[in-house]
């Protein structure tokens, strides 16, 4: 019998679910605000939620994704991605490999590293990996990188001539997520710029919108990917 088929990651705006933005708002309702918006790409990022809380936060917002159509990667916990359901996992510099991350979850699973240039994102590819997250593009507050900004250039450069889609990481906002999008990307992560608006649902789909008119200022040109 044929294992079911790997999802294809989701074009745009890639939203994370953070505990540790606006902690005070539980998880289940901050992916409730983002996938009310339109969100297509959620990734749940658990780094203050002890274990027990955290499978079933899994559970529920993997759940939540895919009623709304959603893909959900869980953030670092392999584990938690496999226990929950979750469409796959996206893994740092610090978590379980990406071919082992692989070999836990199976083929039918979406594998997304992290990484910092060209190198690591031809070595994530020879990993199994299926996209990667590129960064920081920009300055960020949300999490303490020991890397340098890429900037956009820097960032470009890499779009061009990476093996995989790649993802902007790092300070990715309302201001410049259009301006990410023009360079090629697949996609644009956004933390803190969506999860401390008022309305989350609302700055879901003006964020969305910001990324499709920089992409599609991209193909005018012939700069798409």
């Amino acid at each position: 019998m044929n294992a079911p088929a790997r999802p294809s990651l989701p074009r745009g705006l890639y939203v994370l679910c953070d505990d540790t933005v606006r902690p005070e708002l539980p998880l289940r309702e901050k992916a409730a605000g983002l996938l009310a918006g339109g969100a297509r790409v959620v990734q749940l990022r658990m780094k203050r939620t002890p274990l027990r809380e955290a499978l079933a936060a899994a559970r529920e917002v993997v759940a939540a994704c895919r009623r709304a159509g959603a893909v959900c990667l869980v953030n670092d916990r392999v584990d938690l991605a496999l226990l929950s359901g979750a469409h796959g996992v996206h893994v740092g510099d610090e978590d379980l490999p990406a071919e082992e991350a692989r070999a836990l979850l199976g083929p039918e699973a979406l594998v997304g590293v992290t990484v910092r240039g060209l190198e690591d994102a031809k070595a994530a590819r020879a990993a199994g990996a299926d996209y990667v997250g590129l960064g920081p593009v920009f300055g960020t507050t949300t999490k303490q990188v020991n890397a340098p900004v890429l900037g956009l250039g820097g960032f470009a450069a890499v779009v061009r001539t990476s093996p995989l889609p790649v993802v902007g990481i790092g300070g990715v906002k309302l201001e410049n997520i259009a301006e990410l999008a023009a360079t090629g990307a697949h996609g644009g992560a956004v933390a803190s710029d969506v999860l401390l608006a008022e309305d989350l649902a609302e700055r879901v789909r003006r964020l969305s919108a910001a990324f499709d008119r920089g992409a599609q200022g991209a193909s005018l040109v012939g700069g798409d990917v």
